[in-house]
């Protein structure tokens, strides 16, 4: 059994690496995506501070063949099943593959508001063979939480889980 605790008192960089060193301890050796994800999810739960959402929205297909994201493992209140690419935060980051690091998600344009308390958010695609084959989602209920720093640790783990989810 792992017992996985970050020292509160770190430094963001040195958060990010312990989460990044205990996911890789966990999916390394496992090849069921899902068990990954639910594992990445609750790290991120244990390590980052603040969040009131922390998980995954994998790329799937919806009933007219397109393509869309479905909710994957998570933690935190009840989410938003299926967003469209382009909408929202994480529909942003899947089709754009680029980090959205957002101060203030009321005044982002076309914000899905699955849980109200959302104030901020960070959404990291996982990208494989140029495709975004996933997204990772982190809200909080404080404005401008996340940072650059956040992002950066993000995309580290986004990159270490590609063939692992």
């Amino acid at each position: 059994m792992f017992d996985f605790k970050p020292n509160e008192a770190l430094g963001k960089p040195e958060l990010y690496r312990q989460l990044n060193e205990a996911a890789d301890a966990l999916t390394s050796a496992e090849p069921d995506a899902v068990a990954n994800m639910a594992n990445v999810a609750a790290l991120i739960w244990e390590f980052v501070p603040e969040l009131n959402w922390a998980g995954f929205y994998r790329m799937g297909g919806n009933a007219s063949g397109g393509d869309e994201l479905v909710l994957g493992p998570f933690n935190g209140r009840p989410a938003c099943i299926r967003i469209p690419i382009g909408v929202g935060v994480c529909g942003a980051a899947a089709k754009t593959g680029e980090t959205q690091l957002v101060e203030d998600v009321h005044a982002f344009p076309g914000h899905i508001a699955c849980d109200t308390a959302s104030r901020s958010e960070v959404v990291v695609p996982v990208m494989r063979d140029g495709k975004v084959i996933a997204v990772i989602d982190l809200d909080s209920p404080r404005p401008a939480r996340f940072t650059q720093e956040d992002a950066d640790g993000l995309e580290a783990l986004a990159r270490m889980l590609v063939d692992r989810i």
